[in-house]
């Protein structure tokens, strides 16, 4: 890995020397440290200037972003005292909370700005092979105690043992004599590379590499095609897939001339995206995205303003910019009459803390189309004065300005929802609303309005209600209403009789599963027409998540999660959201869009096209598994848990046996069958745990996606952690076959 430095960037030199700025954590709250980049050009490096106070330490790997000026919130509280152009914020990856700075100048500011992303810029384009290689020097700085760039072989089994590998002493030795080329008695640099490729030896790749060479030494273009089609599955052009492998991911040069693979070129490949569990095909946009808005499910946050639990947790613009940087395309703004006139946001009645508006609605302007250009819905919960509301309406109106919707497409009312490629850019707000579209269209009225009433007292009786509702809207407010009208349900028979596109319900999760058990498939035709959102029940003050695959079952598309918990309901709407580019919508399958099929969560086998399918999946080993107890001589006892999420008959849990001592290449051959019904619907969770005889286990890491993502044959999963975010170079190596039913 060639570092920037030794490009010698001005920025970098200064950020090694390093800078005394100021950490913010308040308005009162702002403490000098001395910051710092390590040689590694990799880590950076803080403490106080008092001396013999400890010090901190973070990876550039884990900084996403670097945001410019007064882009926080703790920094906005003192942009009167320091200057824009002295102020940064570096956001973490992880749920860690970011860190704000302040220069002792602009230029400083400017050059750790500057040098920062050079260094992550240089991270993104590394290749896993430098990854890797990378990875190991981290670890040979860690453990080379006494700084002499050579390892004897105590610190060589410290470094296993921080490694996560049981090794024993006989073991590790013979491998230690053999890499110690020079026969000094320690390891230096690349003598302990070579120890390292000894230890990660991939015997189980080796077996299928030698299976497929027709001289074992090598896989001609001919051997790698047969691979392809046999293992892997491959349709298409294998011939030239094949050639393009060689190319892209053989390092001998000798090799590629011969058109042929070397097992490290094999490595390579089965190590890469493209041997990666996940269709590389399915990760961009491929769905049609010209559908109305309620043939998608909609990726879908609750509470979106909190960053902890819900009785005194901390309010935050951040937690907006946070989901929308995940790819979320509702959240929710719970808005309350606040000091001077100004509208605030916080969860009513509690001790969380609050924020204005203003400041809201300004933070989804920014950041709404920043990873995905498909409309954000803003739910907004109002419990305003016509006053107030008055001013909500004026700040969405003068914030948003035109990328906020407040007419009909093309000025005329259709029958239908418009999708999500009419309103690429748009802002639409989802509230109550004074009338229906009609009335805002000069009377242009499609025949879908016509609604056939059932029953006369029933439909006078909501017209009184609605009347006394609508005595307590502004106008204001309302006209920004334009294709999510929130209603209040009655029944499935009379959203159908009275059906109206543009009409939103939301029901707590408990209310839901009441609907599911009682009317599954009138939910389901229910949303094939008009847009439902689920939200958490108000037990949940810890910000727990429900399982959203149940809503999903019944087509509901606007799901919403606390996107601040971490656990399985976040991992399967990362999972289901990870397909077609993370833009936020995926399409329904086709039997949930038309309301003719009556299709039925419960009882999937009455379906028209049923077809079943087996999933056969052989957990092979895993590689370099993390460290899960901080505890010095604890080393993982790993199991792996396969879990379908789907519809009621999907839903299944495997796991393999648990192997003794061993997070570092652990090896099980276990075999796990399902069978399922539907599918179109079912997503495949992943989880590792280190097994425990007498408590709980502990989880390792997890990778979920949807079973449609899923290429079959020999493949990587590489593991997420609890948060979601990669654990390189941590992984599972599985084969994967999905089976019609006979």
């Amino acid at each position: 890995w060639e570092s920037p430095v030794s490009t010698g960037d001005d920025n970098l030199q200064s950020m090694l020397v390093g800078t005394v700025m100021r950490k913010i954590k308040s308005r009162t709250w702002k403490k000098q440290r001395y910051f710092k980049l390590q040689d590694d050009c990799m880590t950076i490096w803080y403490k106080s200037k008092k001396a013999g106070n400890a010090h901190s330490t973070f990876s550039v790997n884990d900084v996403e972003a670097i945001r410019e000026g007064h882009q926080s919130e703790v920094l906005l509280s003192i942009a009167d005292e320091f200057p824009a152009d002295r102020c940064f914020t570096l956001v973490f990856r992880s749920r860690r909370s970011n860190l704000d700075l302040v220069a002792e100048s602009a230029e400083e500011a400017q050059s750790w700005i500057k040098g920062m992303r050079k260094l992550i810029e240089s991270l993104e384009n590394m290749g896993e092979r430098e990854k890797l290689d990378q990875w190991i020097g981290d670890w040979f700085k860690k453990a080379d105690k006494n700084n002499d760039g050579r390892m004897n072989f105590k610190e060589v089994q410290d470094l296993l043992r921080m490694m996560n590998v049981d090794m024993n002493e006989h073991h590790a030795l013979r491998l230690f004599m053999m890499a110690d080329k020079s026969q000094t008695g320690s390891l230096e640099d690349d003598e302990f590379v070579l120890f390292y490729k000894m230890l990660t030896e991939r015997e189980d790749i080796l077996r299928v590499f030698q299976e497929y060479s027709t001289d074992g030494q090598k896989l001609s273009q001919s051997d790698l095609e047969d691979f392809l089609r046999e293992e892997q599955l491959e349709r298409g052009d294998v011939h030239q897939h094949a050639q393009q492998l060689i190319e892209g991911y053989e390092p001998s040069d000798t090799a590629k001339l011969l058109k042929a693979m070397t097992f490290d070129g094999f490595l390579m490949y089965l190590g890469s995206s493209e041997g990666s569990i996940f269709n590389p095909q399915r990760r961009g946009i491929f769905q049609d995205m010209t559908r109305p808005l309620c043939h998608y499910f909609i990726s879908s946050s609750h509470n979106t303003y909190l960053m902890e639990d819900q009785l005194r947790g901390q309010s935050s613009v951040e937690g907006y910019i946070r989901a929308l940087n995940r790819g979320c395309r509702c959240v929710e703004v719970d808005c309350w009459d606040g000091a001077n006139g100004e509208p605030i946001v916080y969860h009513g009645h509690t001790l969380t803390s609050k924020i204005l508006f203003k400041d809201v609605v300004n933070a989804v302007l920014n950041y709404a189309f920043k990873v995905s250009e498909y409309p954000v819905i803003l739910s907004i919960e109002n419990h305003c004065c016509v006053e107030q509301q008055r001013v909500m309406a004026q700040h969405l109106n003068h914030i948003l300005g035109d990328k906020l919707l407040k007419s009909t497409l093309e000025g005329k009312v259709s029958s239908r929802l418009p999708s999500p490629e009419d309103l690429k850019g748009k802002i639409l707000v989802k509230a109550k609303k004074i009338g229906g579209l009609e009335e805002n269209c000069n009377g242009i009225l499609g025949d879908s309005f016509t609604g056939l009433v059932s029953d006369e007292d029933e439909a006078a009786e909501i017209d009184e209600e609605n009347l006394h509702r609508d005595s307590r809207l502004s106008k204001e407010l309302s006209d920004c209403v334009v294709y999510c009208k929130s209603v209040h349900f009655i029944s499935f028979r009379h959203s159908q009789s009275h059906f109206k596109f543009y009409e939103v319900t939301s029901f707590t999760e408990s209310k839901a599963r009441k609907h599911l058990r009682e009317a599954g498939a009138e939910f389901v035709c229910h949303n094939s027409r008009q847009l439902t959102r689920i939200y958490p029940t108000g037990f949940r003050t810890d910000s727990s998540n429900f399982n959203p695959q149940e809503m999903w079952n019944a087509g509901c598309q606007i799901v919403a999660l606390n996107f601040q918990t971490a656990g399985e309901g976040m991992d399967l709407n990362d999972g289901l959201f990870s397909q077609n580019g993370q833009c936020g919508y995926v399409l329904k399958p086709s039997f949930m869009r038309d309301n003719e099929k009556r299709f039925d969560p419960d009882m999937p086998q009455k379906r028209d096209d049923y077809q079943p399918v087996v999933l056969t999946i052989q957990v092979i080993s895993g590689q370099q598994l993390p460290k899960v107890n901080i505890k010095k001589d604890s080393i993982v006892d790993p199991l792996v848990r396969v879990e379908i999420h789907g519809v009621p008959m999907d839903q299944a849990k495997q796991e393999t046996r648990y192997i003794e001592n061993n997070g570092f290449n652990p090896v099980w051959y276990d075999t796990l069958h399902f069978t399922i019904h539907a599918p179109e619907l079912a997503i495949v969770r992943f989880v590792v745990e280190d097994y425990d005889k007498t408590s709980k286990n502990d989880f390792v890491g997890q990778y979920t996606l949807p079973l449609s993502c899923m290429q079959q044959g020999y493949r990587h999963i590489h593991l997420l952690s609890r948060d979601g975010t990669s654990i390189s170079p941590s992984s599972l190596f599985v084969h994967v076959r999905i089976k019609d039913l006979e």
